[in-house]
């Protein structure tokens, strides 16, 4: 049914026609008998107002009933002659109903049905029809509790005079009629049934004679109308529907199709009766009859179901005409989804109906011989059924199936999500049902499980669906299961091409599918996975040849990946053996692959097409065995086509060599692989590989390639893989193209690239293959000098290949690059396997050492140096080596040109020659041998000659002469040396290359002649200067060996210097170290520079710091930078007396190339190529200038140890001590201003060295700890990123460790900093977990360490004086005391339970210290509280809590620390929250939105919100809990609420105290009192509340009642009595009456409330009493005291009663409801006097109306009629017909008057119905309006709408939204604008 208002066909009156006055006199609730001017009616009206009166009066029992109505009866009687009109007769009618109340006796009913029939007697049959809105409502309830004494007249009273009415009167209540009669048919064995029973059929004859004129005929119109009245009387009122199915059985005609059998036989009047019938039953709306059976059938009783179930199979059978042609598709679909849900209840008894009603009915027993033969069976099954599946396939299963699919897509009730699973579960109980309807819903069923996962509002709604969706899918038959899923597979595959989001949720379901359900069946593990394998490896190799887009090569990944999931389910026994039923599949001819797939797919189909239509499946169409072979050359055509591609992706070739691996472990078919033809490929592949630029993509072709040769190795057989002469080209190009991603500067490869070099070794039938191959590549290179065997980015490879073969093993046992070769399978081990697989690249990386000025020389020395391995690398000379290699190498060959003298033209050869050969003399020559030389001096100088034999000076010769006519060579070699170091390229020499080399042949000289002498005091050159000047051009020129050549001779130049200047007389005597101080963090240095002169040259030139800053910030000097951190450390004692002034540049200098070099890791690591070659290594890089960093810190904290240790600061011995030191020491110290001190200003600097430093470290440590950091990077190259990250990060954390133990107070503050910064939402810092976590795996941040600091600096900033001065923060972070103890906080929350032992005795001193002066600590005492709190929380956890004495320490403590919070904080309650005043919270009514006026988190309310949910743990007795109960009720709760800024200063964290408060039974008594005076204020009653009242306040209130039931009684009876008496004249009459209004309307609010608040009837017994004082109140007119403006108050608290309280609890109530109801709205007619109602009484009146249409209880159904039309007329109203119901009058007078003085108002946008139902006029709609404007725009169109919403809510059968109402009706109580 279309339920659009502009589509439904409904009569309407013409205006000339309408009433002769724009108010029809029936709508008016008085008559004119009151008016009449003559005597004995006034008489007569006075006597029945004196009977009226004694029921407010005399009435104080039951008993009293009875006087009361005798008298009304005898004034009744003592009515003029000749009048019938009754007096009063709205009272009258109420005071009746009244007295039918069903908590009366039978004797009061009778006698009151004996008053109404005199009434319907003295009225007559127009009269009463006139009015029968004032006494039929009295009456329809009776006959549902009436005693067998009173069914009798009252069944007379409606049998004389009600149903004699004429059709126009009765026909507007008919419904309510109904409603009225059907209790008497509930019982068919009881003696009013069927008197009942006619009565209802008069009334049904009575409806067909319309009156025209003076003529009536008789009409169907009256059936049909009947009927219609009745089903909706089945949809609204459940205890009804017993009554109707008895009604329905006898007289619901037979809606089913004439049998053929029997069409000879019926009559033509037969047939016309029966369309009659038909037509009366649905027309004009087939659609009430669909959902009269649809409510019977989703009935709560058994019985009822059972009933509409028979109604079903005999009057409307599935084949009935009725269902086909005149019911829509929906309705249809509604009515079977209703009949097949009863097959949830498992009752055997509806089970059974329900299959007849769907099967049909059996043949009669003729028809039934005839038909069957002697055997006669079809698919198993009985051929007698054969008809009663025909009759099911023909009529019910469509549609079954369309109603079921129709269930499973309904994803707006979660509940009942699970309840089609278990429907159609059940039906596979009944095979003629159940095997057609269940495959056509099984994919359906599990698209709705699949898509509920995204949709279910917690796991556990979702897990109880997919429980019931297992059962269900373990139900169905595997043959089924799996045709369904290959046909949806299959065809999606098809249409990919064209639709890749169908394909894709394909898939997605296919895994779900797998991931979540019962797989493990024998049939599916051996039969139908490897038949769905094998069409899916088909399909994939037709796509291949289709697609080539993204979208299409990534849908054909997950193909594959779903072929390999199902391939690791299928065991192996699966392919083992073959068997006798299932055929062959072409191996009998050679193999054509395309029309064997094409064969496969159609027998497939074939074969699942055959098992829908039997009970027992087929044999496959194809053995297991000829399945794996299919697949075989299946993937293996797909691995050669990917391998021929040029764009293949590796994810594909991947997973297709998966399943090959797979299967060949599972199957016996790898003898079929024809390996000489794949691998030409493979080989073709390898060498196109090889050749390309390095790259990621290429990378993974490589490891695909492995991949699939480790699959052949293992699946062919041993003779096979070591014949074919194909492998060894294949694996060396292997080789080549891993080559190049061993580089350093690359490391997001290495690792892999390692692990896939030594896979291809495991492969290898070569033993040398590996060493050979990387050998050559090492020496193959490009080399930029002829000189050199191998250059350096050979040798960063090898040492990243040695490096990552000797780490990724657990052991040195385990190491594949160090020990023998494992023999593979059918190899012996012979003696050429225990040789090292890396022993010839050793060789020549080791070789470089002959050339020590290459680059080769500097990184091979530096790695020999450096490398973990060096035990290994010298054992394995030690084993290899000849003995004499040693010797070889200490004989170099010596040129035999001689030095040119000093003056002479340089001869580069000839200089370069001799230096070198002294070089190396010195460097390889044994120690003894050089120092016999040495010992032979002979005199050289400037100004001599000496003579050389072989390049050597003669020492024979010098060592004859005397020490005065004899000078050592060195000053002539030296001067050499330093001329050479000077000399630049010009026109001299014009090769770089050759001139650093000079250089550095010089520069080795030079310092190995300063290394082996004695003394250089004959030395008179000065060296640094040109040594420091060829260094920094070095430095701009990027020659880094030069750069190490000279930084070792200027080191030991400084270093013998300084030893010449001690040993010199007169100067101290101490020696000083030379060696590397970095692990000596925190000890003293030797000073033996600071005495002396610098005269004497103890500091080093200016120029050397300026060089050492620019070489650290230098790209050209990264190769070489742990050479430069070496010499930084060595020059560091020569800075000492200045080291303060030299620390900050160079700590900055440090810190910003740290800070780019990871910059660039980071970039490296996120950008797509690989690069292979780079001049520096950054995590190298980064960890030295980490070392350097450290080291000078390192040096500088020395220094300022030692400085602030000879300073005496030491305290006087009666000094007081406690655990921050003397409290009150610097009480008397001057307040003058201080200067800072030298010693000061040193620390100063260093402390901020530090801060930088640590957050240095700090972001370097974060890196990778991050999982959204992580995810950046490929999971393929996770095992580079690993590795990196974990060097870098334990680097810096043992940094972050030797500052911690430095100085852990300052580092500790910059974390906090950091860990604050993230609360500020500073992006530049880590997360605040990052900091946690690193204090937690800090050796040096122990809590036990960490907390004592937090507490010194919480003190540095309250209370300094307080501290020793070594304890004492220098105060360089940016943080606050408050920001200290959120740190405080958060931290001791981090920490585990156990740790409590350790730091207890600190924490609980530092609170003792608190309290003793909590004065200057009051900022953070907030926050301390909350530490204490959870310091008692943790302890609970653990046995270190079990200790009475501590917890009651604590506990002293904390109520102690909470008086004192108070004390010296009070709470601010006169805080407004602004948002709060002026948000409006009316679309989301209670859930509080104060983003701007939130507290922050050091509030104390916010805090103690967090404490009292765990108060017990904390304060272990009672009687502390209470105290602090108290103490806050004291200074929180009380001074909130009676504070002048209430409720505005109310806060949901505030009410979470208050509500913990609550439920500590012990202190009710104080907070009773509290929520008192909370609910007692008027000022609660407004907006600020709306957004608190259900999540806070009414919660409140619900606990405030249970204790004190009182309440209610308490504000019923504040409400008074209105009054008129004394302020109708004088001063201030108006204002008394006003403030009597605000009171009454508080108080009534307040009753709402509470009702609200109560938990279900809780007020039951309070119903008598606010029923008489809401009929008190109701007498209240404008000028009374109260007035009439409190109305609207009282229409809430009829809201409240109905929302809240049963129906069968306000019985006595409706006559009130109703008699108001009609007054108020009535008030609206134009010519009606409003003063008693003004506009915003009516519009409470209509918000009531709305709620009594929308929840509908039992009893205001009997009544609605009066309001709105609730029959079918209010969608088709009778032509000519003017409207009876109240709303609907009123609208169209409405509206008549609005056409000449208004525009027409705009209809009201019906809410939505997601959740149910929900009001019209709602407060979001009523908000936006005027008042003035209240009419038009609300008013009208809600009036207007109202019948027809209620039509379309109950022909919809939607439940309404009890939250929505509930809401709404919040929001009105709490509307300050509203009170007077």
């Amino acid at each position: 049914m279309s339920v659009e208002a502009n589509h439904l066909q409904r009569g309407g009156s013409p205006a000339q026609s309408a009433r002769s006055s724009s108010v029809n006199p029936r709508n008016r609730l008085e008559d004119d008998a009151s008016t009449k001017t003559d005597k004995s009616i006034r008489r007569y009206a006075a006597g029945v107002d004196r009977a009226l009166s004694l029921f407010d009066t005399a009435l104080q029992e039951w008993a009293d009933y009875l006087p009361f109505l005798a008298r009304l009866l005898k004034a009744l009687q003592l009515h003029p002659p000749g009048i019938s009109d009754i007096p009063h007769k709205s009272l009258v009618a109420q005071r009746l109903s009244q007295c039918l109340n069903p908590a009366l006796p039978a004797g009061v009913h009778q006698e009151a049905l004996r008053v109404y029939t005199y009434i319907f007697s003295l009225i007559g049959k127009n009269g009463l029809g006139r009015d029968l809105p004032y006494y039929l409502p009295g009456l329809s309830p009776v006959l549902a509790f009436a005693s067998l004494l009173v069914k009798p007249p009252l069944l007379s009273l409606f049998d004389t005079f009600i149903v004699a009415l004429d059709p126009v009167d009765l026909r507007p209540a008919l419904k309510g009629v109904l409603l009225s009669l059907l209790p008497g048919l509930e019982e068919e064995s009881s003696e009013e049934f069927e008197r009942t029973h006619a009565i209802l059929q008069r009334l049904k004859s009575a409806l067909n004679y319309e009156v025209h004129g003076e003529k009536k005929g008789h009409t169907s119109s009256g059936d049909q109308y009947f009927w219609q009245c009745l089903f909706l009387a089945t949809i609204t009122s459940k205890s009804r529907r017993q009554g109707v199915l008895a009604y329905l059985q006898r007289h619901l005609p037979r809606l089913g199709n004439i049998s053929p059998r029997l069409a000879d036989k019926v009559s033509e009047g037969y047939r016309t009766q029966l369309a009659d019938d038909i037509e009366a039953v649905t027309s004009p709306e087939p659609g009430l009859l669909i959902r009269c059976f649809a409510a019977g059938l989703s009935d709560d009783q058994l019985l009822i179901q059972r009933g509409f179930l028979d109604l079903l199979v005999t009057h409307l059978p599935l084949d009935s005409g009725v269902l086909h042609s005149n019911v829509p598709r929906p309705d249809h679909v509604r009515l079977v989804t209703a009949a097949v849900s009863v097959v949830a209840r498992r009752e055997m008894s509806l089970n059974r109906r329900l299959w007849t009603w769907f099967l049909g009915p059996e043949k009669p027993s003729a028809e039934k011989n005839e038909s069957t033969a002697p055997t006669s069976v079809v698919n198993g099954h009985d051929q007698s059924q054969g008809h009663r599946v025909k009759y099911f396939r023909q009529y019910g299963l469509d549609i079954l199936v369309q109603s079921i699919i129709a269930m499973f897509e309904n994803d707006a009730v979660p509940t009942e999500k699970a309840r089609p699973f278990r429907i159609s579960l059940a039906l596979m109980d009944q095979w003629e049902i159940g095997g057609y309807v269940v495959p056509q819903v099984f994919l359906p069923a599990l698209k709705s499980v699949f898509r509920y996962q995204d949709l279910a509002p917690t796991p556990e709604a979702f897990d109880e669906v997919l429980r019931s969706a297992n059962v269900f899918f373990d139900g169905v038959e595997s043959g089924l299961i799996w045709d369904e899923i290959s046909n949806k597979l299959l065809q999606s595959t098809e249409m990919q091409i064209t639709d890749f989001g169908a394909f894709q949720h394909s898939l997605e379901i296919a895994f779900f599918v797998l991931k979540n359900f019962n797989l493990q069946e024998e049939e599916m593990l051996t039969r139908h996975m490897p038949l769905l394998i094998l069409s899916l490896i088909s399909k994939s190799k037709s796509l291949l040849m289709k697609n080539a887009s993204h979208h299409g090569l990534d849908h054909i990944n997950q193909i594959l990946d779903l072929t390999g999931k199902l391939l690791d389910m299928v065991p192996e026994r699966a392919f083992a053996t073959q068997t006798s039923e299932a055929p062959t599949f072409g191996e009998d001819r050679i193999l054509n692959l395309d029309d064997d797939n094409s064969r496969f797919l159609t027998e497939m189909r074939e074969y699942y097409a055959n098992a829908r239509e039997s009970t027992k499946l087929d044999a496959s169409p194809i053995n297991n065995q000829s399945i794996a072979r299919l697949i075989l050359h299946n993937i293996i055509h797909l691995i050669k086509d990917d391998l021929r591609s040029d764009s293949v992706v590796s994810t594909i070739l991947d997973a297709e060599i998966s399943i090959l691996e797979k299967l060949c472990r599972r199957s016996f078919v790898a003898h079929l692989i024809d390996i000489s033809d794949l691998l030409s490929i493979v080989q073709d592949a390898s060498q196109v590989s090889g050749t390309k630029p390095p790259n990621y993509v290429c990378f993974k072709q490589i490891a695909s390639t492995l991949s699939l040769l480790e699959t052949l190795h293992v699946a062919l057989a041993p003779q096979s893989w070591l014949e074919d002469y194909r492998l060894r080209p294949i694996l060396s190009n292997l080789l080549a193209g891993l080559w190049p991603y061993l580089s350093p500067a690359g490391p997001k490869t290495n690792v892999e690239a390692v692990r896939y070099l030594w896979r291809i070794h495991s492969l290898s039938t070569d033993t040398k293959l590996v060493e050979s191959s990387i050998a050559t590549l090492m020496v193959e290179s490009d080399l930029p000098n002829k000189g050199q065997h191998l250059n350096i980015e050979s040798a960063r490879r090898f040492a990243t290949l040695w490096s990552h073969s000797n780490s990724s093993y657990g052991s040195h046992s385990r190491r594949p690059s160090m020990i023998p070769r494992t023999p593979k399978p059918g190899l012996t081990v012979t003696g050429a396997d225990k040789e090292y697989i890396l022993a010839r690249p050793l060789l020549l990386l080791l070789d470089s050492l002959q050339d020590p000025n290459g680059d080769v020389f500097i990184f091979t020395s530096g790695w020999l140096q450096s490398s973990a391995n060096i035990q290994i690398i010298l054992d394995f000379l030690q084993q290899t080596l000849k003995t004499d290699w040693l010797h070889f190498r200490e004989d170099p060959d010596v040129p035999k040109n001689t030095a040119d003298a000093e003056g002479t033209p340089i001869d580069f050869d000839g200089h370069m020659y001799h230096l070198q050969t002294l070089s190396n003399i010195i460097q390889y020559t044994p120690r003894e041998i050089w120092s016999s030389l040495l010992s032979q001096v002979s005199n050289s100088g400037a100004h001599r000659n000496v003579k050389f034999h072989n390049g050597h000076a003669n020492m024979s010769e010098m060592e004859q002469r005397s020490p005065i006519d004899f000078v050592t060579n060195r000053s002539c070699l030296i001067r050499i040396g330093l001329n050479l170091l000077t000399k630049n390229c010009g026109k001299r020499a014009n090769d770089l290359a050759k001139l650093s080399r000079l250089k550095q042949a010089a520069a080795s000289l030079v310092q190995d002649i300063i290394l082996r002498s004695s003394s250089i005091e004959d030395v008179a050159e000065e060296v640094e200067s040109p040594v420091i000047a060829t260094l920094l051009s070095s430095i701009r020129d990027a020659d880094s060996p030069l750069q190490v050549s000279l930084m070792n001779l200027l080191s030991l130049w400084l270093r013998r210097r300084r030893s010449e200047l001690i040993r010199n007389p007169g100067m101290g005597h101490r020696k000083v170290t030379s060696g590397d101080r970095s692990s000596q963090r925190t000890s003293s240095l030797e000073r033996p520079i600071e005495e002396l002169p610098h005269a004497l040259g103890a500091n080093p030139p200016p120029s050397l710091l300026d060089c050492i800053s620019e070489a650290l910030g230098s790209v050209g000097s990264q190769p070489v930078l742990h050479h430069w951190i070496r010499f930084l450390d060595s020059c560091l004692p020569y800075y000492y007396s200045t080291i303060f002034q030299i620390l900050m540049p160079l700590v900055e200098r440090f810190v910003k190339t740290v800070t780019a070099v990871f910059e660039e890791l980071l970039v490296s690591f996120r950008q797509d190529n690989v690069p292979t070659t780079a001049t520096i290594v950054p995590v190298n890089t980064m960890i030295e200038l980490l070392n350097g960093t450290e080291q000078i810190l390192a040096r500088a904290h020395e220094r300022l140890l030692e400085d602030e240790s000879n300073k005496n600061s030491a305290k006087s011995p009666d000094q007081v001590q406690g655990f921050f030191g003397n409290m009150v020491s610097g009480v008397f110290a001057s307040d003058g201003p201080k200067t800072r001190s030298s010693s000061s200003n040193n620390r100063l600097t260093v402390i901020l060295c530090f801060k930088d430093v640590v957050k240095l470290c700090l972001r370097v440590w974060s890196w990778g700890g991050d999982s959204t950091e992580t995810a950046l990077y490929e999971s393929a190259l996770s095992g580079s990123f690993n590795h990196t990250c974990l060097r870098l990060r334990n680097r810096a954390r043992r940094v972050l460790e030797h500052l911690f133990a430095a100085e852990s107070l300052e580092c500790l503050e910059t974390l906090v900093e950091a860990w604050y910064g993230t609360r500020r939402a500073n992006k530049s810092y880590p997360t605040s977990s990052v900091v946690l976590n690193l204090l937690h795996v800090l050796d040096g941040s122990r809590p036990r360490n960490t907390i004592p600091a937090v507490f010194n600096a919480l003190y540095s900033r309250t209370n300094p004086d307080a501290l020793d001065p070594e304890r004492k923060s220098t105060l360089t972070s940016e943080l606050l005391d408050m920001d200290l103890a959120r740190f405080l906080v958060e931290y001791t929350r981090s920490l585990e339970d156990d740790a409590m032992d350790e730091i207890w005795s600190d924490c609980i001193a530092f609170l003792k210290d608190i309290l003793t002066n909590p004065l200057p600590h009051r900022q953070i005492l907030p926050q301390l509280l909350d530490f204490t709190a959870l310091l008692g929380a943790k302890v609970d956890n653990t046995n270190f809590g079990e200790n009475r004495k501590r917890r009651k320490e604590l506990s002293e403590l904390f109520l102690r620390q909470l008086a004192a919070t108070f004390t010296i904080k009070p709470l601010n309650v006169n805080i407004e929250y602004p948002s709060t005043r002026t948000h409006k919270l009316l679309g989301r009514p209670f859930q509080e939105n104060r983003s701007t006026s939130t507290p922050a988190d050091d509030d104390i309310v916010v805090i103690l919100a967090t404490i009292f949910p765990g108060i017990s743990k904390i304060l272990i007795d009672s009687d502390r809990i209470v105290a602090a109960a108290n103490t806050v009720s004291a200074q929180v709760i009380v001074p909130t609420i009676r504070s002048k800024s209430f409720p505005l200063n109310v806060t949901s964290t505030f009410l979470d105290v208050f509500g913990f408060l609550t439920r500590i039974p012990e202190a009710s008594k104080g907070w009773k009192k509290d929520i008192s005076d909370a609910f007692n204020d008027p000022r609660l009653f407004c907006r600020p509340t709306q957004g608190l009242a259900a999540s806070h306040w009414l919660p409140l209130i619900q606990q405030w009642i249970i204790l004190d039931k009182e309440r209610m009684a308490d504000f019923v009876s504040r409400l008074p009595s209105p009054t008129s008496a004394g302020i109708m004249f004088g001063v201030g009459a108006s204002s008394a009456r006003l403030e009597a209004d605000r009171k009454a309307q508080l108080n009534l609010r307040r009753v709402a409330t509470l009702l609200l608040a109560a938990t279900g009837d809780s007020f039951v017994e309070n119903i008598a009493a606010i029923q008489d004082k809401m009929a008190d109140l109701l007498t209240a007119t404008a000028a009374s005291s109260p007035s009439s403006a409190i109305r609207a108050e009282i229409y809430m608290v009829i809201r409240a009663m109905v929302l809240k309280i049963a129906p069968i609890h306000l019985a006595s109530l409706w006559p009130l409801i109703t008699r108001e109801m009609q007054e108020a709205i009535s008030s609206l007619f134009p010519d009606r006097n409003r003063d008693k109602y003004n506009m915003h009484c009516v519009v409470h009146a209509c918000k009531l109306l709305d709620i009594l249409v929308l929840v509908a209880p039992e009893d205001f159904l009997m009544r609605q009629w009066l309001f709105i039309t609730d029959t079918i007329d209010a969608v088709y109203r009778p032509q000519g017909q003017e409207p009876r119901a109240l709303v609907d009058e009123l609208v169209e007078d409405l509206d008549a008057n609005a056409r000449t003085s208004h525009i027409a108002s705009t209809p009201i946008q019906a809410p939505s119905q997601i959740g149910g139902r929900k009001p019209l006029l709602t407060a979001e709609l009523l908000q936006s309006i005027r008042n003035e404007d209240m009419l038009d725009r609300a008013i009208r169109p809600f009036l207007r709408q109202l019948s027809i919403n209620s039509f379309e809510g109950t022909y919809s059968m939607t439940s309404f939204d009890w939250q929505a109402c509930y809401d709404d009706l919040l929001l009105d109580i709490f509307e300050d604008e509203t009170l007077v």
